[in-house]
């Protein structure tokens, strides 16, 4: 998707109310900019004010404790923080900062062109020290998709993709909501951009690798 149909879709989800993206708000201020925050932070008065693009980046880096976020779409986003920026590019840029790939990704979605990835075929096409995967259990991809995953504590990614292609749910263990794109997986309970998870993360393959050689 290019920059400019992302930027024009960005611009019609945030007139249509989609005003939140994970733990992000995005706001506008008197003067036209939109102020970026972490969504628990929208009363504090307190923050450390940002203003250039690049610094999303540094925000999406570390936690609260100040270990580093492998995955962006944890639920560990650090408060303290506000970007301000100027315009739709940045705001573009920024948020793929905040969640690599996402807004493509809802793009896609809306344009019937997401191609969601099974896990066993994701896990199949792995070489190196990664094949191993592919022998994972059902019963132990089922039990790891829903801790790895969950969006308490996991993923705030909504799953599209299924285990297998007879169409199997991810996990039994995760609720109905982590596959409904318009449900807000931090739980807030407002209308959101979703981050939509088209395939199974490379973290994700790499936990697999490690329960099949814990089994073994």
């Amino acid at each position: 998707m290019s920059a400019s149909a992302q930027e024009t879709a960005l611009a019609h989800w945030l007139a249509a109310g989609l005003r939140c993206i994970g733990q992000v708000s995005i706001a506008k201020n008197t003067g036209g900019d939109f102020v970026l925050a972490h969504r628990e932070d929208a009363s504090r008065n307190d923050l450390l004010q940002y203003r250039r693009t690049e610094d999303a980046s540094e925000i999406v880096r570390f936690d609260d404790a100040g270990s580093y976020r492998p995955l962006k779409t944890a639920p560990n986003l650090r408060h303290g923080w506000r970007l301000v920026l100027p315009d739709i590019t940045a705001l573009r840029i920024a948020l793929d900062l905040f969640y690599p790939g996402r807004l493509a990704a809802f793009l896609a979605w809306e344009q019937s062109a997401l191609i969601a990835t099974p896990l066993r075929a994701t896990l199949e096409r792995q070489t190196g020290m990664y094949r191993a995967s592919a022998k994972i259990s059902d019963g132990d991809a089922d039990t790891l998709v829903g801790n790895f995953c969950r969006s308490d504590g996991g993923c705030l990614r909504t799953i599209l993709w299924k285990r297998d292609e007879n169409g199997a749910v991810a996990s039994t263990r995760l609720p109905s909501e982590k596959f409904d794109r318009r449900f807000d997986q931090t739980g807030l309970g407002v209308p959101v951009i979703p981050l939509l998870c088209q395939e199974a993360c490379n973290l994700l393959v790499a936990e697999a690798r490690k329960t099949v050689r814990d089994v073994v």
